[in-house]
């Protein structure tokens, strides 16, 4: 199991929030921390620490008045560490060899290949072509509904039609780098992770998975390691001391992922 940083961006601010309260109509969110530095500084201190493979995620759509604002403390991160952050939201053939160009290692897809509510293979195969899969991360940040959990898109919003399962993995596997996977009824609540879908996630035996949610203590990073075989990198948010939490960031930065 390795860490991998995180800065989410959300109206021009690093900021933690609770996943579930984020709402497109007014920019809203449930806040948990608002940073009074910007994104460069924790790209620097991640930088500074070696810990390759974070996620800078953009949680404003492209039509909000504050997206060009969190797109420069995007682009801030990506020059402050070049090749060692990947970035997501809103990724789109259009934009993503830009960001790539701008320093990210990785982008991060989920909305436009789970494109109204099912798997577009067409665009899956449009920004394969763009970036490469080797450059390519799939996000299968999922909710629960009706005992399954499912994908879920625009910035969590939407529910998707796909449910995440073993046979899903194996097949976007083919696919892409690296898989991101949000428990976002539990994201950002730092009340304990979703056991059930890790257990999911550790039967994969393919691409590297990270898992972000819940994580409020260092027993649940123990709970994440055995429910996940040690299998699964993990991302971790409000719990975090840089970010208002009680998890030393210094303690925690030792799991290094090895690139």
């Amino acid at each position: 199991m390795k860490f991998r940083p995180c800065i989410d961006i959300h109206n021009g601010k690093v900021k933690q929030i609770v996943g579930g309260s984020l709402k497109d109509q007014g920019d809203k969110a449930q806040e948990n921390f608002v940073a009074g530095q910007d994104a460069a500084f924790y790209a620097r201190l991640y930088r500074e620490a070696g810990l390759y493979g974070g996620h800078v995620i953009l949680l404003n759509h492209a039509g909000s008045p504050y997206y060009e604002a969190t797109r420069q403390q995007a682009l801030l991160a990506l020059a402050a560490f070049p090749g060692g952050l990947q970035i997501g939201g809103g990724i789109c053939p259009e934009n993503a060899l830009d960001y790539l160009r701008k320093g990210a290692s990785h982008v991060i897809v989920t909305s436009y290949v789970f494109s109204e509510g099912r798997i577009s293979f067409e665009n899956l195969e449009k920004i394969n072509r763009t970036v490469g899969r080797e450059h390519l991360v799939l996000d299968l940040s999922c909710r629960k509904r009706d005992g399954q959990y499912y994908v879920v898109t625009d910035r969590w919003q939407k529910f998707t039609q796909v449910p995440v399962t073993l046979e899903l993995m194996e097949r976007l596997g083919e696919c892409c780098s690296e898989f991101l996977i949000h428990a976002v009824d539990v994201e950002g609540k730092a009340r304990g992770i979703e056991t059930e879908l890790v257990s999911l996630l550790a039967q994969y035996e393919g691409r590297p998975v990270t898992y972000a949610g819940g994580v409020g203590s260092m027993e649940d990073l123990q709970r994440l390691r055995a429910f996940g075989k040690d299998k699964l990198d993990v991302t971790i948010g409000s719990a975090l001391d840089l970010f208002g939490g009680t998890i030393p960031f210094d303690k925690i930065k030792c799991l290094k992922p090895s690139f």
